[in-house]
């Protein structure tokens, strides 16, 4: 599968498409409102940015305790389900005069069962589209990701200025409700991949198996820290340009959709490999320039050179999937997603305690300077001599392949197996 309009042509994927989109639609615009309804009452940049990316922190409950059912749910109902919850929890904070405390205990709630949405989500588009078609269709959901957050970011910003930050929450809520049609009614029923009952234990005992494996874990880290350190560079964009923030916001979101479609569509599988550290170098090195505090332009630059390097998790999610057996996709995109995202709320809580004592230009200028020592660090671990789609999910010896070694390691890797 090499071509958009073969993808599309795949059943289910377009409702599935769909339904991804209008939930990333309704996740930023609400956030923005949100955001911007913190920082009006408290003045705090740490707590604007911990009320767009607080719900990530609570990923961490929610991987290390909920991630079995990703495999163990009927993926049709457990997508409508969590739309509808979160068009709840969204209409909640739009009520006026909720308390602060309130309205981050129904955020760190969410955060705690989206912990299931990417496993449940990327697990069913790893059933619905054939094996050399996930990076495809992963790039598709990234791109579909970026293009609604410059609608989400670019709409919400209007919305907030036109019906104030309520309003827009309650916009936010109503596509969610939206979503959970589109899942209900576009999906097919499926089983669950697999058997069993859902369970903390089985959570644990499955994320220790994964977690295991040396290849898989240096490719989990360096899907969560270098990206979540980078989201904290985001999170101050309020801070930093509040007239202006939803213009960083929607051009963020720009190049994260030409990264994700020159990586997921145009580039050569010879070139993938080579592609990878640049890229992840690329993701960070711009936000250097903010401890000079520029302006918007130079500013809005910065942002989209450094979105365009996002593309470099479609490389490593593609790798994941070749050192994952196909009954645990889900529990393993999940873990993969909700580790990222808890990144993104550490990420989005350091750079904020940073702008609180310093100023958000140095925020971000610090937290990338920690991404790309990361992302030095790990780079070693990600050294392989072949593309990584080659042999993914295709026998014993495919995860050998990917690490370009042929080592014993790919038998550990064939034993275990999520935003």
């Amino acid at each position: 599968m090499r071509t958009y309009r073969e993808l599309f042509r795949t059943p289910e994927f377009l409702p599935l498409f769909a339904t991804a989109s209008v939930q990333v639609a309704a996740q930023t615009a609400s956030g923005l409102a949100l955001g911007t309804l913190v920082y009006a009452s408290t003045g705090s940049p740490l707590l604007s940015a911990l009320a767009m990316f607080g719900p990530s922190l609570a990923q961490v409950a929610g991987a290390l305790t909920l991630l079995s059912a990703a495999d163990r749910l009927p993926p049709r109902g457990a997508l409508a389900g969590l739309a509808l919850l979160f068009a709840l929890g969204t209409g909640v904070q739009a009520v006026p005069g909720l308390p602060l405390w309130a309205a981050f205990a129904v955020l760190l709630g969410l955060g705690v069962v989206s912990s299931l949405g990417g496993g449940v989500r990327y697990g069913l588009l790893n059933e619905i589209v054939p094996q050399r078609g996930f990076l495809l269709g992963r790039s598709v959901f990234n791109m579909s990701g970026g293009a609604m957050q410059i609608l989400g970011f670019g709409v919400g910003g209007l919305l907030v200025a036109a019906l104030s930050a309520r309003g827009t929450l309650l916009v936010g809520a109503g596509l969610y409700v939206v979503a959970a049609g589109l899942a209900r009614f576009g999906l097919a029923a499926r089983p669950p991949r697999a058997t069993g009952r859902a369970s903390v234990r089985e959570t644990w005992r499955t994320n220790a198996r994964l977690w295991s494996s040396g290849p898989r874990r240096t490719v989990y880290l360096a899907l969560w820290v270098p990206n979540g350190l980078v989201v904290g560079c985001e999170s101050l964009y309020i801070a930093y340009a509040p007239g202006h923030a939803g213009l960083l916001f929607a051009c963020g979101a720009l190049g994260m959709l030409a990264g994700d479609t020159l990586v997921g569509r145009f580039a050569p599988g010879r070139w993938r490999v080579r592609l990878g550290s640049p890229l992840r170098v690329l993701l960070a090195a711009p936000y250097l320039v903010f401890v000079l505090r520029p302006g918007v332009p130079v500013a809005v630059v910065a942002v989209v050179l450094a979105s365009a390097g996002f593309s470099a998790s479609l490389l490593l999610q593609e790798r994941l999937m070749a050192l994952t057996p196909e009954k645990l996709s889900g529990h393993a995109l999940g873990l993969s997603s909700s580790g990222t995202l808890a990144m993104q709320g550490v990420g989005a809580a350091l750079a904020g305690g940073i702008a609180q004592l310093t100023s958000p230009g140095t925020g971000m200028a610090v937290v990338a300077a920690l991404s790309l020592a990361v992302t030095a660090a790990l780079a070693p671990g990600l050294r392989t001599g072949r593309e990584p789609g080659q042999g993914m999910g295709q026998g014993p010896g495919a995860a050998g392949r990917l690490l370009g070694d042929g080592s014993p390691r790919a038998k550990d890797t064939k034993e275990t197996t999520t935003s």
